[in-house]
């Protein structure tokens, strides 16, 4: 059992809770301030060992910043360099400069809702002038998130007894972007202001597939004889360097092709061995077109059309498989998601006008039956009148 010592401080009397951890260790915390918060605390170990959830107060006082290194390895090995990168920067950028230097034992939910809080206000001087603008929600969630990571690894190596950082309610809100949806007319109108680039911007519009797995599309992958092409690699361009791997999803599929563009991609293919790229760039994979002064976007104001990215092709190509009654489960395929309840989630918007065919069945199904059942049972006073007149 715990015992409790009284001793003297230059700031008064202060208590000692000295109790054995379950390797039968002794060892002490002092501190206290009353004799009943040192009761409490000694309870509270004798019930975290008779419960094995006993955490040693000396684990926690390591800082964020001793272990994120092994955590930032591990995120490195397991995910993809695009999505690890992003992590990286929220550690280097937002994470490290607050919580580096704080021992876990030190982190409240307080402490972790003000920093939130102070990264997405803008502060302005006395002119009003901008100081400091304020993080976007995205980079926001995407700090507090790495943090809270940081810290769940050392609720599971078992540092601290729980995480102080999940809890919060100050987290702010992510705006979806309102897509824009091109149609036919406006898929054609840019392909053929994007000149050399027209049945690349047909694939991206026709098949939904990715930017990435469409530059890392080979000869190889395409069956032009049963109109498909087969998604198996994925490349992505980090800052300057291009990374070669598996699609979002790790797994390959199969993307019908429409029959005008399987006539485009013949073309494209024409003099190429099986490995090589049927839309290369300058040296190996094409690059990513330069935001407002690239191909891409000079096209799209060539052809007069809403601002668009080329994410936005893939939109398109949803869209039009829609309004063509493709349905959910050869969509989700098509795209790649991981379930149809995805496919509906993201494009929810794409099917309002079944909403409204619903609407529509369930007046026309309860119009059938009420009228039908009215018109099969007999007027009960006109029966009963015909009945008085024969007696």
């Amino acid at each position: 059992m715990a015992t409790i010592e009284a001793y003297d401080t230059a700031g008064g009397r202060r208590y000692a809770v000295r109790y054995r951890k379950p390797d039968r260790k002794q060892t002490m915390k002092r501190g206290f301030r009353t004799k009943a918060e040192a009761k409490s605390f000694a309870a509270t170990v004798e019930v975290d060992k008779m419960q094995g959830s006993y955490v040693a107060p000396s684990l926690g006082r390591i800082t964020v910043g001793e272990l994120a290194p092994d955590w930032l390895r591990r995120k490195e090995a397991d995910l993809k360099p695009s999505a690890y990168r992003p992590l990286e920067t929220a550690w280097r950028v937002h994470v490290e400069p607050r919580w580096g230097s704080s021992r876990l034992t030190d982190i409240d939910l307080d402490a972790v809702e003000q920093w939130i809080a102070d990264m997405g206000r803008t502060v302005t001087d006395r002119d009003g002038k901008v100081e400091k603008r304020g993080s976007g929600a995205t980079v926001v969630i995407r700090a507090y998130q790495v943090l809270a990571s940081i810290l769940d690894s050392a609720v599971k190596s078992r540092r601290i007894p729980k995480n102080p950082a999940r809890g919060v309610e100050n987290l702010p809100r992510k705006r979806r972007k309102e897509r824009v949806y091109l149609t036919h007319v406006q898929a054609q109108a840019v392909a053929e202001a994007s000149g050399d680039y027209a049945t690349l911007i047909y694939v991206l519009a026709y098949t939904g597939i990715r930017w990435g797995e469409a530059i890392g599309l080979r000869v190889k992958h395409l069956d032009l004889l049963r109109k498909r092409l087969t998604v198996t690699e994925n490349a992505v361009q980090v800052h300057s360097r291009m990374y070669v791997g598996t699609p979002k999803s790790h797994e390959s599929r199969s993307v019908p092709i429409p029959q005008f563009l399987v006539v485009e991609l013949a073309k494209r293919c024409e003099g190429k061995r099986r490995d090589d790229l049927v839309f290369p760039g300058e040296d190996g994979h094409m690059t990513r077109p330069h935001t407002g002064s690239g191909w891409f976007d000079k096209a799209v104001s060539e052809a007069e059309i809403p601002r668009i990215t080329i994410h936005d092709l893939r939109h398109t190509a949803a869209s039009l498989a829609v309004s063509a009654g493709v349905n959910v489960k050869a969509l989700q395929r098509m795209l790649g998601h991981a379930s149809a309840a995805m496919t509906l989630d993201t494009y929810a918007d794409l099917f309002d006008d079944d909403l409204d065919a619903v609407g529509i069945a369930l007046d026309k199904s309860r119009s059938e039956t009420v009228v039908f059942k009215m018109c099969s049972q007999p007027d009960q006073s006109t029966t009963k009148t015909v009945v008085d007149l024969h007696k």
